[in-house]
């Protein structure tokens, strides 16, 4: 495992983003000053899952191994996995391909899990499976699967198409009785509370939430008893403004908050770097730099904290930093890539206050290749 780690560490690791953490997070290069976040980038989930599907390529050197979609939500890492030659179990549609799976495959379970009816289909191909599935995750199953043991509908707010939300989904199943909703936001949460409460259709709730309850659900006998889990990489003041929400309406229904369970299953790396984003906004910037894939849902959210403080601007790596007039950057609302034909970044010559931070699956080495493309445009240069 040490050669292993070793590996890892060649391709992800920048002795840059070590030396500025050990100068407080901050570096001063002329006129710019750069700012890091002081918790962001790989999380030990993130870590765990990529040392494994690395280990696997060691352990099984002569054997076919598939991933179950991405090992996490980064493109350059998902890259370097299949580099290893570890291909995709998905198609290009996101459908399992099973049907030539044999027991010298080897098959791995992402850090998201999977759903198990996959994992059951997996197994009677006599697969051997490596399974990565944070740990964070498994305790939201656990959670789940207590509550269909015990008659409680599980609240999942999360996003219905996430990996980790559809995985959570079925494991709310329990033996096959339990029963799940989805919910994405406030805005739903708020429809559910209504439903709760007396108001609003059976078939307009059956209409909004279509595709995101459990087979067989009626909201008419499944909103008696509820229990609120939650998609591990959300933000943390919305999901307990969702528990709240649900648990008044419960209590305003019942009398008491008999028939609501709660438990915390925010994910402890997630909630850090939030707080971390917090902290650094309090500091007067010019701009925020928030680096990860696109399709990463705690880098999202960190984009759509900064965004409420500071000019915020989502990248994948530095190669979107095209000049100091363009930037390629994914843009919230649109929920696309986008080019921005303006100045962004401070000209050189100013004063320039720049802050950076990441999501749990972003490595550190793009986060170097990101401060170095922002000097190089400032006409800065860093000597090491």
């Amino acid at each position: 495992m040490l050669r292993v780690q070793e590996q890892v560490e060649r391709h992800y690791h920048s002795s840059l983003v070590e030396r500025v953490r050990s100068d407080g997070s901050v570096l001063f290069v002329g006129k710019t000053t750069i700012r890091l976040a002081k918790q962001f980038g790989f999380c030990y989930g993130v870590e765990r899952a990529i040392d494994l599907a690395y280990a696997a390529r060691k352990v099984f050197p002569e054997a076919r191994l598939f991933l179950i979609g991405e090992i996490i939500h980064n493109p350059e890492v998902n890259n370097q996995i299949a580099s290893l030659g570890i291909s995709n179990l998905l198609d290009g549609n996101g459908r399992p391909n099973v049907s030539d799976l044999g027991p010298d495959d080897v098959v791995i379970v992402p850090a998201f899990g999977a759903e198990v009816s996959l994992l059951e289909e997996i197994k009677k191909h006599g697969c051997r499976i490596v399974d990565t599935t944070c740990g964070d995750v498994m305790s939201v199953w656990k959670r789940v699967r207590q509550n269909a043991g015990e008659n409680v509908t599980s609240i999942i707010h999360g996003k219905s198409s996430h990996e980790e939300t559809r995985a959570t989904a079925s494991r709310a199943l329990g033996s096959g009785s339990g029963r799940y909703l989805i919910v994405l936001n406030l805005e739903e949460t708020a429809f559910v509370c209504d439903y709760i409460l007396g108001r609003g259709s059976r078939e307009g709730f059956l209409k909004r939430f279509a595709g995101n309850f459990s087979e067989g659900f009626d909201p008419d006998l499944h909103l008696h008893r509820i229990g609120v889990a939650n998609q591990t990489t959300m933000l943390r003041e919305e999901t307990e403004s969702v528990q709240c929400m649900l648990r008044d309406a419960v209590q305003i229904r019942d009398g008491s908050g008999e028939n609501f369970r709660l438990f915390d299953t925010i994910c402890g790396a997630t909630q850090d770097r939030q707080d971390a984003l917090k902290e650094l906004l309090l500091t007067p910037l010019d701009l925020l730099l928030v680096v990860g894939g696109y399709n990463s849902s705690n880098t999202t959210h960190l984009a759509e904290m900064g965004e409420q403080k500071a000019p915020t601007y989502f990248i994948r790596n530095q190669e979107c930093l095209e000049s100091p007039d363009l930037i390629r950057h994914f843009d919230l609302h649109l929920k696309q890539e986008i080019t921005s034909h303006q100045s962004w970044l401070p000209r050189t010559g100013s004063d320039a206050r720049i802050a950076i931070t990441a999501g749990a699956s972003c490595p550190n080495n793009l986060i170097e290749e990101v401060m170095l493309r922002v000097l190089s445009l400032r006409g800065e240069h860093l000597t090491f």
